[in-house]
Parts: C-alpha cells; sequence; structure tokens
C-alpha cells in the first residue's frame, strides 16, 4: 500500500493526466460536458440530459473515488500498472471516465 505521500504523488499524477485528457475531449466539437478543476476535485458537468461527475482523491482510503451515474465508484491503485484500477473491471481511470461520460450522454 502506497503511504500518504505517495498516494498524493500518484493521485496528483492521475488526476492531472485525467485534466488534459477531458480538456481533449471537451474541445473537440458537441463534447456534451464542460471539466474544471478546484481544490484537488475534478468537475464533469453536462447540460443535457443534466449531470455532474465528480473525482476526487481519499487519502485515508487510498483510492480515487468517482460519483457519477448514481454510483460510487472507487479505484485502487496497482502496483503492477502504475495506475489506479476499479478492482471488478480492471479499468484504469481515464477509459473508465470516458464509459461513464458516454453512457451518462446515452442515457
Amino acid at each position: 500500500m502506497l503511504d500518504e505521500l505517495e498516494f498524493r504523488r500518484a493521485a496528483g499524477t492521475a488526476l492531472d493526466s485525467l485534466m488534459r485528457h477531458l480538456i481533449v475531449r471537451e474541445e473537440a466539437a458537441a463534447a456534451g460536458f464542460e471539466v474544471e478543476e478546484q481544490n484537488g476535485l475534478v468537475n464533469v458537468e453536462f447540460e443535457e440530459p443534466p449531470g455532474k461527475f465528480v473525482i476526487t482523491p481519499n487519502a485515508p482510503m487510498r483510492q480515487i473515488w468517482i460519483s457519477a451515474l448514481s454510483t460510487s465508484f472507487k479505484l485502487d491503485w496497482d502496483e503492477g500498472a502504475s495506475a489506479f484500477l476499479l478492482p471488478r473491471t480492471g479499468e484504469q481511470l481515464a477509459p473508465l471516465v470516458d464509459r461513464l461520460i458516454e453512457e451518462h450522454l446515452a442515457g
């Protein structure tokens, strides 16, 4: 398990990378969402259909949490992949968020 400093470093890097990825998507024509970072949280807001995802590091649990589609997704650090993964699917952070965005927009 990562210690707190290692977790903060890994989570910060993962969330920065996610922000860059989402900004590229947001700037694409008809992305359907806006993304912003506030105090270490990443917010993805949708106008149609209305909705909001909140992506946040949870230092005490050493996880990244995503609140989206009325569900909480808790990603654990995987040393082998050097990435945060959703345990039940093995999805990494950016692909998982991409999937959730597509599900929301299709819904």
